[in-house]
């Protein structure tokens, strides 16, 4: 489970992310923008539409990239608001799988915006 400070809540919140830098892979898509200067953490936004699967399917899917991100939170620096957005692939992969390429692209995503700034 994410810790609250670190969840993406607000429609604005989820919308402003989505209209930053962005790098995907088979399995996932990631959003990321720097956040407002008042929110030194990095937040994290899951989206994971009926395209994946049934509600069963979904539900697994987003648990699964919860608990990843959880472990990937130290990895990431702080001040970026990332959207993660599933791909109906993800619903076939494992959960190794889904943590290796949602580390691999974050990690990615979050250092493209870095440059640009």
């Amino acid at each position: 489970m994410l810790p609250a400070p670190h969840r993406l809540r607000r429609s604005e919140d989820f919308a402003r992310a989505v209209r930053g830098g962005r790098h995907g892979s088979r399995l996932v898509v990631v959003h990321v923008r720097p956040s407002q200067p008042t929110v030194p953490e990095c937040r994290v936004g899951f989206v994971v539409s009926k395209a994946v699967g049934n509600a069963v399917t979904r539900n697994r899917v987003k648990r699964r990239m919860r608990a990843a991100m959880a472990e990937l939170l130290p990895q990431l620096p702080g001040g970026h608001d990332l959207v993660v957005r599933a791909n109906p692939a993800a619903a076939e992969s494992t959960y190794g799988q889904l943590r290796a390429e949602l580390e691999r692209v974050a990690v990615t995503a979050v250092a493209k915006v870095e440059v640009r700034a």
